[in-house]
């Protein structure tokens, strides 16, 4: 069904009835809504039946201060309109909640932390497309959906309760808050009692990403030898096939843990285990004694063991590639951004946090060695792979995503390989936004959960 966007003007206290709106009565007309006769309304889980007054010159939707506080809604609002007359339903939407890790209610100023400028931009992005959007915590959830308690952005930033929203948005960046009982309860109970959309539902390991694309025959060819590291016996069978191999923390992020583990002339092997200032070298005679050394890290925590790449450098330091892969206004894949990670001088990882820079795809592969063929061509594979990848993942995972950090390397031959699957690309962008200035990775989150709502 077709929608319209509009603002919301709430009333004042006795100049319309709770259960009135008023309407234009070119858009009654349009989309053949029944005037003076009780229909439903629905704002995400919020239902309510509301009689629509048309009148010539209205440019927005009015409504009762009774029912923007049951909805939840402040001044200002702007939202899409869908009418269904079979059920005779007049939809507004889209309810967009945003399931963040936690909020400081003592520091109004950013009561979200790091990621406060990007939910603002959020809210910004709704207003221009005509969505609502809340952000809650696991806190806010934990008398289920009948009671949701979050914050909403009205000159500052509110706390107030809301129905339960058309598509949630999972911003959890821990894994173990997003396992928590009341949160696994909460999603559950929107996606099946109510129907709502939950995107980004779970943090993906690296074991789960590689055994889900090695399904897939057409991605095979991205994909480095890796699996599932199961001690000395793993190193042996790697190390005898690759002069350098990688273990990777399999529930890892932001480069933390990563042990680069090199085969020396002579029979000895050197480790490289990423820290927070640099890296720290060690030399060991055999590869028994390299494993007895890395004993107490495998204890503790699972590694996923990966073939090496000889990756194309910049000023002698390896070079890969961040992908932002997006689902759109249509639920189809589409790539928001590409860049070139640069690692830094004390580290062998790009990440941003262990020292690495920013650069232009274009610019990194002038500057590398690749033949000049292969230059021309770079950017166009790089984005067809990083498609193909979120696509596989969507084939071949049980878990719903519509937007997917996708981390590549190229080899000094051209080749392309896929380096890890983020389903929690980073929002802490420390970029200065002007007052009106959205960035297109933001406009597309909306899209895509109008897209998934209907609107």
């Amino acid at each position: 069904m077709p929608s319209i966007k509009l603002p919301i003007r709430i009333m004042n206290p006795g100049l319309l009835g709770d259960s009135d709106i008023v309407l234009g009565a070119a858009a009654v007309k349009r989309m053949k809504i029944p005037s003076q006769t009780p229909i439903r309304m629905l704002f995400g889980s919020f239902e309510y039946y509301v009689r629509v007054i048309p009148q010539s010159k209205a440019t927005s939707l009015r409504i009762s201060s009774y029912l923007a506080e049951k909805m939840g809604i402040p001044p200002q609002t702007v939202l899409r309109l869908v009418y269904t007359p079979n059920s005779r339903t007049l939809h507004l939407g889209p309810v967009v909640g945003v399931l963040i890790s936690r909020d400081y209610p003592g520091n109004p100023e950013r009561p979200f932390g790091q990621i406060t400028a990007f939910c603002r931009e959020m809210t910004a992005a709704g207003q221009k497309q005509g969505a609502f959007v809340y952000f809650i915590t696991p806190e806010g959830i934990e008398q289920g959906v009948s009671s949701i308690k979050g914050w909403v952005f009205d000159k500052a930033w509110r706390a107030r309760e809301f129905p339960v929203a058309d598509v949630y948005y999972n911003r959890l960046t821990s894994r173990k808050l997003e396992n928590k009982p009341s949160v696994q309860h909460f999603m559950h109970e929107v996606k099946n009692r109510y129907r709502s959309h939950f995107f980004n539902e779970k943090y993906l390991d690296k074991t789960e990403v590689f055994d889900a694309l090695q399904k897939d025959g057409q991605l095979v060819r991205y994909l480095p030898e890796s699996h599932l590291h199961r001690g000395l016996t793993s190193l042996k069978s790697m190390l005898a096939k690759y002069p350098i191999v990688f273990l990777k923390p399999v529930k890892g992020s932001l480069g933390k843990g990563i042990i680069r583990i090199q085969r020396m002339p002579g029979g000895s092997f050197m480790s490289q285990t990423t820290q927070e200032y640099g890296v720290r070298k060690q030399n060991h005679d055999s590869l028994t004694k390299l494993h007895n050394a890395l004993a107490g890290k495998m204890k503790t925590t699972r590694y996923q063991i990966q073939q090496g790449l000889h990756l194309i450098e910049m000023a002698k330091r390896p070079v890969d590639f961040r992908a932002l892969v997006q689902k759109n206004n249509r639920g189809q894949w589409a790539v928001t951004s590409v860049v070139a990670r640069i690692a830094g001088s004390q580290h062998f990882v790009s990440n941003l946090a262990r020292g690495g820079t920013l650069s232009t795809v274009k610019d990194a592969v002038e500057r590398s060695s690749l033949p000049t063929a292969i230059k021309q061509k770079a950017g166009v594979r790089l984005h067809k792979a990083a498609l193909e990848i979120a696509q596989g993942m969507d084939d071949h995972s049980s878990a719903h995503f519509g937007e997917l950090g996708i981390d590549l390397a190229m080899d000094q031959s051209g080749r392309i390989w896929l380096l890890e699957v983020n389903s929690k690309p980073s929002k802490n962008d420390n970029t200065p936004l002007g007052d009106n200035k959205i960035r297109p990775s933001v406009r597309r989150l909306l899209d895509y959960a109008s897209y998934l709502s209907g609107y």
